[in-house]
């Protein structure tokens, strides 16, 4: 099982709110370069353009994960869409960029570039830049857009649209970004999207080209589009889920002849980790007490029980990983909330659970 982090951008609420924003970016690459020495595989970054509460951002994404589950949407006075606030978040792909100028081994990736915010053409010579900069890191994490995001789109004048509109551009957008990759001139006539002698110059350093992290467990559409381009995906709240969703993949695979155990399929996992029960306590008792200082103590509560299921000594994650191990997880991305006060929990992690897999 291969090991990547996310890094602090404010989309949680895990950048230090008291100091001037121009700080921010020696935190977060202190970070990276944490993640990067420590052995990690990848670095990530989210691609959110405003920052949630905490609380209201956990529970629309697992209403989102719940949706993209069943296929079936919430009723519209049930459907939660989080209200943007005013803290920052600094945007994936500029971070991309700048990760890709300062770091030297680690691979680098979003979870997940939102397929509508920027069009596939600009994102697939934006990609490629980044790829000649990091010498071929970079990773294509590529996703519909979540539901809890309405408001986002609306904020920045986005088309919010439904869910098998968003696929449908999804799937026309990956095809696009591939034939630049790959092709000297694209032509392109699709629903969505049409080019006319796109060129892009630079090409990627890695060969056939830039590899793609379909994210999202959309039965019909997400999971055939990730069949179609074998590479990464991301998918599972729980193994059962997990279980279930790559049986739905190996059934794409079969359907459109491609190899189902070429693809990497990966996980998210929110961790806290500490040396003994009690460092783990105490870790999870500063989550709370951070984030009571901006919500109320219930809400705080709330999102600190998303650290719950994964949270412990090294040797009780390791156990709880090996679950993930058994039902063919091949990679985990992993969220430490504390990460840009304190990186003990990404080292710790380095050293006692990665070597458990490797």
């Amino acid at each position: 099982m291969k090991f990547g982090a996310f890094v602090p951008q404010g989309l949680r609420w895990d950048l230090p709110l008291d100091v001037p924003d121009t700080d921010h970016w020696a935190i977060m690459l202190n970070v990276a370069q944490t993640i990067e020495s420590s052995a990690f595989d990848s670095v990530w970054v989210y691609d959110h353009l405003q920052a949630y509460p905490p609380s209201d951002w956990a529970e629309a994404v697992h209403q989102t994960a719940k949706s993209s589950s069943t296929g079936v949407r919430p009723e519209p006075e049930t459907h939660i869409v989080p209200e943007p606030t005013r803290e920052v978040t600094y945007e994936a792909w500029a971070l991309m960029a700048a990760l890709a100028a300062t770091t030297d081994t680690v691979r680098l990736g979003q979870m997940c570039t939102c397929n509508a915010y920027r069009h596939p053409s600009y994102l697939a010579k934006v990609a490629a830049s980044i790829d000649v900069i990091s010498n071929g890191r970079l990773e294509m994490g590529i996703g519909g857009g979540w539901d809890g995001a309405e408001r986002e789109h609306d904020g920045y004048g986005y088309a919010f649209l439904a869910p098998a509109e968003r696929l449908g551009m999804l799937a026309e957008g990956v095809e696009i970004m591939k034939a630049l990759w790959t092709e000297d001139e694209v032509t392109y006539e699709g629903m969505y999207y049409n080019l006319r002698g796109a060129i892009c110059q630079p090409r990627p350093v890695q060969k056939p080209h830039i590899p793609f992290w379909i994210a999202g467990g959309g039965e019909q559409i997400t999971l055939r589009i990730a069949a179609r381009y074998p590479a990464y995906t991301n998918f599972g709240r729980d193994v059962d889920e997990f279980r279930h969703k790559s049986e739905v993949l190996r059934g794409h695979c079969d359907d459109l002849g491609t190899d189902y155990n070429a693809i990497v399929r990966s996980i998210s996992l929110n961790i806290v980790c500490g040396e003994n029960e009690a460092e783990v306590d105490e870790k999870k008792a500063w989550l709370k007490g951070h984030l009571s200082e901006y919500i109320s103590d219930d809400e705080a509560r709330k999102t600190a029980s998303l650290f719950d299921a994964m949270s412990g000594t090294p040797d009780q994650i390791v156990s709880r990983l090996k679950e993930w191990e058994a039902v063919g997880v091949g990679y985990a991305i992993v969220y430490f909330p504390d990460a840009a006060y304190d990186t003990s929990s990404i080292e710790l992690f380095a050293r006692d659970v990665k070597p458990q897999f490797n």
